[in-house]
């Protein structure tokens, strides 16, 4: 009975990750222009379709497979398990998790990217750039074993991947930002960064709370057991994400004297990105408290990353997945109350008598992460820019992906 019940929650949970995929078009498709709206449905279309194929073809095996700490060498395509029913349900739960590392590069590469080319990219991340870090960290929930898992300061601890899937996709993010450059007109001829604004903030809004929504299904769902623990990560999850907007808030309105919207709803998402980690290991005070670093994070880092490091990233994907990722990984660190929580003999957070070890783990698997993504995303864009080409003309740009690579507007005007 017991199998059967894990079985319905995990699969349940699968479903609700994958309904993320409108929750990111939303989000991306508001923060940028109208006339480059189809083109970025197709995308989180396709991201997800060539993800799913892909990953059962190859990236599966290579995360999960039996392997020698580094890469999965068995279970392409569930060979030699197909027989186990728990391994379908397994395997679809990872494949959404996967299509979440590739939509967030999307983001930060809108409006300017060929489509093709996005293909190309969506199609590495979920077949090598992902599987093989989630094998790193991940590799024993299956047949596994990542030599992250097997560290002599302790085991990295990312519950549900703030670093595995967000910082892994917004490290892609910086990169392919990087290497595309920014959008025409995001920069004057004096070298003044400008705002772009996007087209329907009702959208961002929308997307943000099916987010929300999923999120719950990401977190909990991550236990793949239907036990009471469910309950606790789905409250840290949602303390984390109420705190992170309400930080967000009150930053913004500190900082511009008005209570800026899309940063509040990027607060949210960066609390929730902040507790996927140690969403089963801390307290619900403890998730306010990472919930609440992460919301103001967001903010600074967005003004970061656009006026420092002048990389033009339109729905801040680097700053709420790749930074709030990277922070709530450490904060396991500093807040696992395993103890307390019954789920331990001791606490393993520095705040609560666990030490140093910890944190030292955390800080190698996110330095790990940012290594692996920063590297591999550098080759895989340089390789397309040199030949296809990763980024449309002047003219196309101008004129609206959603004319130019699929012929078609998003929003008629009657006649």
């Amino acid at each position: 009975m017991q199998n059967e019940l894990n079985t319905v929650w995990t699969l349940l949970a699968a479903c609700l990750v994958f309904f993320m995929q409108a929750g990111f078009a939303m989000v991306e498709v508001g923060l940028t222009r109208a006339k480059s709206s189809l083109n970025i449905i197709m995308k989180n279309l396709m991201d997800f379709s060539v993800g799913s194929i892909t990953f059962f073809f190859v990236g599966f095996g290579l995360m999960f497979g039996k392997s020698n700490g580094w890469i999965g060498t068995s279970d392409f395509m569930l060979s030699g398990v197909s027989g186990e029913d728990w391994s379908y349900t397994f395997l679809l739960f990872q494949t959404v998790f996967a299509a979440t590392a590739a939509t967030i590069v999307s983001g930060a590469m809108a409006e300017r990217t060929k489509f093709v080319s996005y293909l190309v990219y969506s199609i590495f991340i979920t077949c090598l750039i992902y599987p093989i870090f989630g094998a790193w960290a991940w590799g024993g929930l299956f047949h596994g074993g990542g030599w992250l898992e097997k560290l002599s300061t302790g085991g990295f601890v990312d519950f549900a991947g703030s670093t595995v899937v967000h910082s892994l996709g917004g490290w892609l993010a910086l990169v392919g930002a990087w290497v595309l450059g920014a959008r025409k007109g995001k920069v004057d001829v004096n070298g003044n960064i400008r705002a772009i604004p996007g087209h329907n903030i009702t959208l961002v809004a929308l997307g943000v709370f099916i987010l929300w929504f999923g999120w719950f299904g990401f977190n909990a769902g991550s236990t793949t057991v239907g036990d009471l623990s469910i309950g606790r990560i789905a409250i840290t999850t949602n303390l984390a994400g109420s705190m992170g907007a309400l930080a967000a808030m009150i930053t913004s309105w500190l900082l511009f004297k008005k209570p800026e919207p899309t940063m509040t709803l990027n607060g949210a998402l960066a609390g929730l990105v902040s507790i996927t980690a140690g969403c089963a290991t801390t307290t619900p005070l403890g998730a306010m408290a990472i919930g609440l670093v992460g919301g103001v994070l967001v903010v600074f880092s967005v003004l970061f990353v656009e006026r420092v490091l002048r990389v033009d990233d339109p729905v801040g994907a680097i700053s709420v997945h790749g930074v709030c990722g990277a922070w709530g990984t450490l904060a396991c660190g500093l807040f696992n109350a395993e103890s307390i929580l019954g789920i331990g003999k001791t606490s393993t957070g520095l705040f609560y008598g666990g030490g140093f070890n910890q944190t030292i783990s955390q800080l190698i698997g996110i330095g790990a992460c940012f290594v692996w993504a920063v590297s591999t995303g550098l080759i895989l864009f340089m390789v397309i820019k040199k030949t296809i080409g990763l980024r449309v003309s002047e003219e196309e740009e101008l004129s609206g992906l959603d004319i130019t690579e699929h012929g078609m507007e998003a929003y008629f005007q009657s006649r």
